[in-house]
């Protein structure tokens, strides 16, 4: 009896904590609908396999830079370093996969530079209490730096083959996103990963229940320097070299694309499925306005509205009685 009464609380607790987490994420899964059939309309190619991976390939990078701002959001941090470590994972990529230690020691090098780039501003956020804001804002010029000091200009050389494996006509992008939606799922069922929405909601009562807040934080950063290298990766696997400013626009894309999805920038609210709906819309926008022949000028107006409207409906719809 006691454990049938203890479940009906938490079972009770359950769908309330759900429902905060997702709110306005289902009315955006209607817009992202919406923008889809649209583009469908406009390029019937889309439902073709070729056409289909294209549209991932083009995708990919954005969803991987918003599910890196994210999990940092979630945690009630932020990243303005996120453009300039994909510049750095693509001049990485390009400089090191055709030389001696190939694609699979290219690979390694990428990721660890992720790695250790965001768990040394992860320590630095959390052990020495400094603003994210302004500890990522000065990480952004070192790693801008140190991408311009591998490769000057744009250049250095993607093996062939794998460009042609992630960015030609197979669904490889889409494949890897998956997988990596995937392992986002049982990291989420391990000790660190439970303590993620813990550490940005009520950091101060997590850590007096025992949660390892510092360590979920630091394991944050360190997956985002990650999934921000790899996104890099990818962009040079598609041009097929590197190029040290190419990450610039990906800092406040992985940030629209994080809110549209309904992270909060106090921590704890949203899911990671937000987020990468997030990054679809703007990714369809971005596509629809094209085809509908929109200047570029028009079309950054239109994706300001666009992203204001979005995040400004659930903010009224809450203050409502």
């Amino acid at each position: 009896m006691s454990a049938l009464s203890s479940a009906k609380p938490s079972r009770a607790l359950y769908w309330p904590v759900q429902a905060r987490r997702n709110i306005g994420v289902r009315s955006l899964f209607v817009v992202v609908l919406a923008f889809l059939i649209a583009y469908g309309v406009l390029f019937p190619g889309l439902f073709t396999a070729a056409g289909f991976a294209k549209f991932t390939q083009s995708w990919f990078p954005l969803a991987l830079v918003a599910m890196a701002q994210a999990i940092l959001m979630l945690t009630g941090g932020i990243s303005l370093a996120i453009g300039a470590s994909v510049s750095l994972g693509a001049v990485i990529a390009a400089t090191t996969m055709a030389g001696p230690l190939g694609v699979a020691g290219g690979a390694a090098a990428v990721a660890l530079a992720g790695l250790g780039i965001g768990a040394a501003t992860g320590f630095i956020v959390v052990r020495l209490r400094l603003p994210a804001i302004v500890v990522t804002l000065a990480g952004s010029f070192i790693i801008g730096g140190a991408a311009l000091l591998i490769l000057p200009r744009p250049g250095g050389s993607i093996p062939a083959w794998l460009s042609d494996l992630l960015a030609g006509d197979t669904p490889a992008a889409f494949v890897l996103l998956v997988m990596i939606v995937l392992l986002w799922k049982l990291y989420l069922a391990t000790p660190l990963g439970l303590s993620l929405y813990a550490a940005g909601e009520n950091p101060v009562g997590a850590y007096r229940s025992g949660v390892p807040v510092d360590a979920a934080r630091v394991a944050a950063y360190a997956i985002s320097g990650l999934l921000s290298t790899g996104a890099g990766l990818f962009v040079a696997a598609q041009t097929g070299s590197g190029d040290p400013v190419i990450g610039t626009a990906f800092t406040l894309n992985s940030i629209a694309a994080a809110v549209l999805g309904g992270i909060g920038f106090l921590g704890g609210q949203g899911t990671m499925r937000g987020a990468l709906a997030g990054s679809l819309l703007l990714s369809l926008m971005i596509s629809v306005m094209f085809f509908l022949g929109f200047t570029p000028v028009a079309q950054y107006v239109a994706q300001g509205l666009i992203i204001i409207g979005a995040v400004a409906i659930p903010q009224f719809r809450k203050v409502q009685p």
